[in-house]
């Protein structure tokens, strides 16, 4: 395949695009926590380990974006907002899960969390 650009970027194959998109620190565990249900903004940064506000929003920003979350907010006092998974953020699930399985043979192939 040969290299393009998107986004003033240049890539040289679809894996490096993909990993773009949903790679990182913050953007898998924010998927893979909304997998299953909505939450609020306050619950993903009580439940991802160290990440800041700053680096929260800009995830979030980043994965509406690109179409791979939604955000709705309630007309209510005082108002309330939830971020909910798409179509495309389902199908990043599904490579995650398969990534998250790999990385758990790695760690034993590696000798790492054995007692």
């Amino acid at each position: 395949m040969p290299d393009f650009v998107s986004d003033k970027h240049l890539f040289h194959n679809p894996v490096e695009f993909a990993m773009s998109k949903i790679g990182g620190t913050y953007k898998m565990p924010i998927l893979w926590r909304l997998k299953d249900k909505a939450w609020r903004y306050s619950e993903l940064a009580n439940s991802i380990p160290h990440i800041s506000d700053r680096m929260l929003s800009k995830s979030l920003k980043e994965l509406l974006e690109d179409g791979f979350i939604s955000k709705e907010i309630f007309p209510e006092v005082p108002p309330r907002t939830e971020y909910n998974i798409t179509e495309r953020g389902k199908k990043a699930v599904e490579i995650i899960s398969t990534l998250r399985n790999y990385g758990f043979e790695l760690m034993k192939d590696f000798g790492i969390g054995e007692k």
